[in-house]
């Protein structure tokens, strides 16, 4: 079990780094095209400053949440994301950049009052403190990947990878269903170098015949889908099971996601 107050500094700490990527934009470059079809460094921004609005009212008003933006969400269930982005990213930047940083904090705030041990609805299963920070750090990390490639930002990794690397492997059965195969019966065993070569992650039995070994920061891009397999060679597998797991990895909910085309078809990543 994650510690809350701790995955919820490395959350704030994720939303500055991003923060400072773009805050000095000038006007034009947050029209520059992500890596995302269709989606512009604003919507990557707009998409985040709307997902932290749904997660605070589920944190202030739960019944709200419940009663309002699930059937929103059920309504629409392929676009309604989409939707959102594209409204926020009609939004002057300035006024953009200010509604991300007024929702982070409220949000920030909401999480770090909730109850302990009390979780809170959700699209999905209801979610702890620990898992909506979890969420939200993975998602802020996976959608600066995409505005720092649009700007051509190499960023540095960092020990907040473990937490997207956590959801990555938690999330293994999901991305099985959600491609309509069953998920194998037994665990895999997970080894990821973390950042700078500070140790090895390492999830389920030391025994599991179905075996990843790799880079952090590779395994964080795949089940991100932020590079395609081709593009992670540090990333191995051992075991028919694990290889398919990799080919299909998906730490986000929804349905598949697209990917990345490998860079040797001209994909960006």
């Amino acid at each position: 079990m994650s510690d809350p107050g701790a995955v919820l500094a490395d959350l704030r700490d994720e939303s500055e780094e991003l923060d400072a990527l773009v805050a000095k934009l000038p006007a034009q470059r947050w029209a520059a095209p992500t890596p995302a079809e269709g989606w512009t460094v604003a919507h990557q921004i707009a998409h985040l400053a709307w997902t932290d609005r749904k997660a605070l009212l589920a944190a202030s008003d739960p019944e709200r949440f419940t009663r309002e933006a699930v059937p929103e969400a059920l309504a629409a269930p392929l676009t309604f994301v989409d939707e959102g982005a594209e409204a926020g990213a009609k939004a002057p930047p300035a006024e953009l950049l200010a509604d991300w940083r007024t929702g982070r904090e409220a949000l920030w705030r909401a999480l770090e009052r909730w109850p302990a041990g009390e979780k809170l609805p959700w699209y999905g299963p209801p979610m702890s403190v620990a898992s909506m920070a979890s969420a939200r750090l993975m998602e802020t990390w996976a959608h600066g990947q995409d505005v720092a490639d649009a700007l051509g930002v190499a960023r540095i990794p960092t020990d907040r990878l473990r937490h997207i690397a956590r959801i990555g492997v938690r999330t293994r059965n999901f991305a099985y269903s959600v491609h309509q195969l069953a998920p194998p019966g037994e665990e895999f065993r997970v080894e990821l170098r973390a950042p700078g070569g500070r140790g090895v992650w390492t999830y389920g039995p030391a025994d599991a015949a179905q075996r990843v070994t790799g880079d952090a920061l590779e395994f964080c891009l795949l089940v991100t889908q932020r590079a395609a397999r081709a593009d992670l060679p540090g990333l191995r597998a051992e075991g028919l099971d694990a290889e398919r797991w990799l080919g299909i990895a998906q730490a986000f909910a929804g349905p598949p996601g697209k990917g990345r085309a490998p860079r040797s078809r001209g994909g960006a990543v």
